[in-house]
This record gives C-alpha cells, sequence and structure tokens, in this order.
C-alpha cells in the first residue's frame, strides 16, 4: 500500500508543485537573512527540478544543463535578496501560465490556475513591498501571508486530481511565457514609478499600473484585427511568428523551380534533398523512397523522422526542435511530398502516353496493312479474270501501293500520334479509290467534278476502306442489300451508305467511341480510324441509321479550314 502512494506521488507533478509552493512559503515567511531560508530555497529549487516541464525526467542532462543547475543551488546560498525572489517567482508565474494552455481538464487548469494566484498574490502582496521597503503595507498583508496563502494552498491540495493528459514533456509556449513575465515586470516596476511619480501610497499606485496596462491590452486588442481600413497588427507579429529563421521562402521558390525544371522524380529528388540539406538548422539528412535513397551532411543526436506516403526523411539539427520549428518542418515535408508524387504521376502519364501512342499506331497500322493487302488481293484478281485490263490497272495502283507500304515501314520505326503528311489533289484521290475497289459492286456518285484540292491520302484511304470493307460484309449477310458511296468536294465530305438494316441502338450508341465488338471482327478499326480523323482536323459520324438507310459520313471539322 504504501509503494503504491509513492509511485502515485512520485508519478504527479502536482504533488510536486504543491510541495515546492510550500517551501517557498515557508521561505519567505522565515525571511532572506535567515539561515533557515536558504536551506528551504535549496529544498524549494530541489523540487523545481522535479517538477519542472523544461527536460525531460528520464533523460541525462548535458554537461552545460549540469552547470546551470549547480549555479542555480549556489546562489540562493551566497546572494539571496528581494530582487532574486522577485525574479524567481515572476519567472515561476510565468512557466506556470505557459503550461496551463496545454490541459483540456477543467480540474487540472483549475489546479495551476490557483497557482498562478498564488504566486502573483505572493509577488505583489509580500516580495514587492519588501523589496520597495515598505513596512506599514508589510504589517497590512501579514494576515494574508499568514492565513489565507496557507488555505488557498490547502484548497489547491483538495482540487480532484485526474490524469494529466499531456503529449509530451516539454509543453510550454516559451512566446506566451515571456510575455507573462514582461508583463509582471513591468506591474511591479510601473508601480515603483507610479508611486514615486504620482506621490500615492502602494496598493494606490498598484491599482492604477493594472488599470494602465489593461487598457493598452484593450488597445492592443481592438488594433489586433483589422478596422475601419487598418490592416491591423496580427499580420504584422504573424509574419514574425512563422519565421524560423530560416530562409522558409527561398527554399519554396528553389522547389518550385525544381519541379519545373526536373522531368523525373529521381533527380527531382536529389535536388531537392541538397537544397533541403542547406538550411542553416539541418546538419544532415536521410531519405528513402521507391525512386531510390541517399544520405547528405552528418548525423547528430537531434533527429526528426517523417514520412508522407512512400517518402521516408531523417533530418539531423544542431539543437533541440521547438514544437513551434516542428510545425514548419512538417509543412516543408509536406509540401516537397506533394511535388514528389505529382513528378512521380506525371512520369506515369509520360508513360502511358507513350504506350497509347505505340498502341495506336499499331492498331491503325494493322488495319492499314489489312486494307493493303486487300488492295492487293484485288489487284491480283484483276491480273488473274481480266488480263486484258490488268496492265493500265496494274501500272496505276503499284505505285500507290508501294507509297503506302513505305509510309506503313517508316511509321513502325518511329511510333507517333501526329497525322501523316502525304497529300493528293481530291480528283486524284478519288480515282485511286474507284480503281481500288472497281473489282466491288459499289454505286459510286459525286456532287459535281472532285477538284484540286489537297486532302491527306492516308486518312482518307483509312476511313473509306474500313467503311466500304464493314458495309461489303454486310452485303455478304444481306445480299439485297445496295452499297453506295458519295463524295461532295464543297465543303469537303465523304459518306459511305448501304439499304441494309439498321445497326442496333446499343451498338449504334458506342460506336466511334469506343472498341464496340461486332459480327465481323473486334470493331477495332473504325474506332482508330475515328481516332485518327479526329487528330486531322476531321469528324466520323453515323449520319443516318433506319432500315434501308444506313449511312456513315467523313466531314472536315467546322473549325478547321
Amino acid at each position: 500500500m504504501a509503494t503504491r502512494v509513492l509511485r502515485y506521488l512520485l508519478g504527479s507533478s502536482r504533488w510536486w508543485s504543491l510541495v515546492m509552493l510550500a517551501t517557498l512559503h515557508l521561505a519567505l515567511l522565515v525571511g532572506v537573512q535567515s539561515l533557515l531560508a536558504k536551506s528551504l530555497l535549496l529544498t524549494h529549487l530541489g523540487l523545481f527540478l522535479l517538477w519542472q516541464p523544461l527536460w525531460r525526467g528520464e533523460s541525462n542532462l548535458s554537461r552545460g544543463n549540469a552547470v546551470f543547475i549547480l549555479a542555480s543551488g549556489i546562489v540562493p546560498v551566497i546572494w539571496l535578496n528581494w530582487w532574486m525572489l522577485a525574479f524567481w517567482v515572476s519567472g515561476l508565474f510565468a512557466l506556470v501560465g505557459g503550461r496551463v494552455l496545454v490541459y483540456q481538464s477543467k480540474w487540472q487548469r483549475l489546479h495551476y490556475q490557483l497557482t498562478m494566484v498564488y504566486l502573483l498574490a505572493v509577488l505583489l502582496f509580500w516580495i514587492t513591498p519588501h523589496l520597495f521597503d515598505l513596512p506599514s503595507v508589510g504589517e497590512a498583508t501579514s494576515d494574508l501571508m499568514e492565513l489565507a496563502l496557507p488555505l488557498l494552498l490547502l484548497g489547491m491540495a483538495l482540487v480532484p486530481h485526474e490524469h494529466e493528459h499531456v503529449g509530451k514533456a516539454q509543453a510550454v509556449d516559451f512566446v506566451y511565457v515571456i510575455m507573462l513575465f514582461m508583463m509582471l515586470i513591468l506591474l511591479v516596476l510601473g508601480s515603483l514609478v507610479v508611486m514615486s511619480q504620482a506621490n500615492l501610497d502602494y496598493f494606490g499606485a498598484l491599482l492604477r499600473t493594472v488599470f494602465i496596462m489593461a487598457l493598452l491590452l484593450f488597445l492592443l486588442g481592438w488594433l489586433w484585427s483589422p478596422r475601419m481600413g487598418f490592416s491591423g497588427l496580427q499580420p504584422l507579429f504573424s509574419r514574425y511568428f512563422l519565421n524560423i529563421g530560416t530562409p522558409f521562402e527561398e527554399w519554396l521558390g528553389q522547389l518550385a523551380v525544381t519541379a519545373q525544371q526536373e522531368q523525373g522524380a529521381a533527380s527531382f529528388m536529389l535536388r531537392a534533398m541538397d537544397q533541403l540539406a542547406k538550411l542553416p538548422w539541418v546538419t544532415g539528412l536521410s531519405w528513402e523512397c521507391e525512386e531510390g535513397h541517399g544520405t547528405l551532411g552528418v548525423s547528430s543526436p537531434h533527429r526528426i523522422e517523417m514520412s508522407d506516403n512512400d517518402l521516408r526523411l531523417t533530418l539531423f539539427s544542431r539543437q533541440s526542435i521547438a514544437p513551434s520549428v516542428l510545425v514548419h518542418i512538417h509543412l516543408l515535408i509536406q509540401l516537397l511530398g506533394h511535388f514528389y508524387q505529382a513528378k512521380r504521376r506525371e512520369q506515369s502519364l509520360r508513360e502511358m502516353a507513350r504506350l497509347q501512342a505505340v498502341y495506336e499506331t499499331g492498331a491503325r497500322l494493322t488495319h492499314d496493312l489489312k486494307n493493303m493487302l486487300q488492295s492487293l488481293l484485288a489487284l491480283t484478281s484483276i491480273a488473274e479474270h481480266q488480263p486484258d485490263q490488268a496492265q493500265p490497272v496494274l501500272q496505276q495502283q503499284l505505285p500507290v501501293l508501294t507509297q503506302r507500304i513505305e509510309l506503313t515501314l517508316a511509321k513502325l520505326k518511329a511510333p507517333q500520334l501526329t497525322a501523316d503528311a502525304t497529300t493528293l489533289t481530291l480528283a486524284r484521290w478519288w480515282g485511286n479509290l474507284r480503281l481500288r475497289q472497281q473489282h466491288r459492286q459499289i454505286e459510286w456518285l459525286s456532287s459535281g467534278s472532285p477538284g484540286q484540292q489537297l486532302v491527306p491520302a492516308a486518312l482518307l484511304d483509312s476511313v473509306a476502306d474500313n467503311l466500304i470493307d464493314n458495309a461489303c460484309n454486310k452485303l455478304l449477310r444481306e445480299p439485297d442489300i445496295r452499297i453506295s458511296v458519295i463524295l461532295r468536294a464543297n465543303p469537303l465530305s465523304l459518306s459511305v451508305c448501304d439499304s441494309g438494316s439498321a445497326i442496333p441502338d446499343i451498338v449504334a450508341e458506342q460506336l466511334l467511341r469506343t472498341v464496340v465488338a461486332s459480327e465481323d471482327g473486334l470493331g477495332v478499326g473504325l474506332f482508330q480510324a475515328a481516332r485518327w480523323a479526329e487528330q486531322s482536323g476531321y469528324h466520323i459520324s453515323l449520319r443516318e441509321n433506319v432500315d434501308g438507310a444506313v449511312c456513315f459520313e467523313l466531314r472536315q471539322s467546322d473549325d478547321v479550314s
């Protein structure tokens, strides 16, 4: 049972603070000239070290910290006076005030708020009167010191206890601590100035100083936010609070420039890590990601480990990192992680674009080869069954077929998504198409005579061959239908129509937009022809789709002259 009680007392900083305040109270009652007061203050200092929120209780102190603690213990013994006590109590008040904000429980906050009330009362009504040598005030406040404040300490001990939910031992807002310390010192010294200048007693000077400080705080609070066209003081102070003594904006600018200059994620990480290692407070770093790993600089006892998706980063600093600086570091790493992931996505998109180019070129060439083989089959059929007419047909079509084969071989060597630059006059292309398809039962119609305008021969050949092949395959299933090819020169349009059955609505909705399974193949040819036409400034559409009239039309887009 005794062991449990001892562990409970040792594990709660609340009891250390109560005993610390009790020893301080006894030392103040005894007086600074007594040897007992010096012994009590040494005990008070030891209890403060057990309670303090500045170092972790389980950590080893460095030599510098040990020397500082030793010097702090020697000073009360050699040089103890009311000035030193005034600064010490003011520092305790500021530390407690900076720590009270980290607690969520109302009882924990109440305990530390009562501690602040006790320290403020001791400073203003006992230490300051002795500091200014005001014996009359000291006599008036002796009852407070001997009765009221001990009862306050007893009441603090009776406050319900809860587990202290503090994330870290170093849970102190140092900016708030400094502000509280400066305000308390200003209150004490300001009371002295008002006493000497206005010839007031201590309590009157104290009240006037409190009123003046409250008025100044109200004025600062009113000026903090934008009012009546004034931008407010908050942006000015935020500029300095957000600055951690590093070239923050410069590093962000370098990171953005690096993201624009480097194409690959690996090279981007190398440059970004090199720039991060040049920050003044960084001694070294190491990182690991899917694109690689590396180490820069030297390690140190102060390290920060962070991760963002697959990026793992360890930073080494020259000194311990404060909580406010950790916020900025996490922001830096999050920005770095976002840029890194963007580079990875950009690299993946480039790879997908290359694969898409190879796929589309391969699919397009497959149908080009099919169309050329069909043309070659038609020429051999003419040579076999009509030997008298074969000679002029072969002389006209073999050069065209040879040119198409050369273009196909060039595409195989360098796959690309750009349109082919081969052009012919519309009249010559129309004649070649009719001559190449003359063995088929097709009705050829044209609106006027084709002119001498230049057209992309490879595109028109691919679209016309695909549409005619599909119509002829339909003719095998429906022998009585008629097939017609209609050319209009101005504006340029090519239509392939048949009098067969309509295409089902489900298929018609997806046709030309994606690959659609067909009765005669995989439905890739028409989809690829439509993609090629869009890239070249043309548009393929199912103009009419009813029983007895099914028409596909290739037309030049309106925004292309």
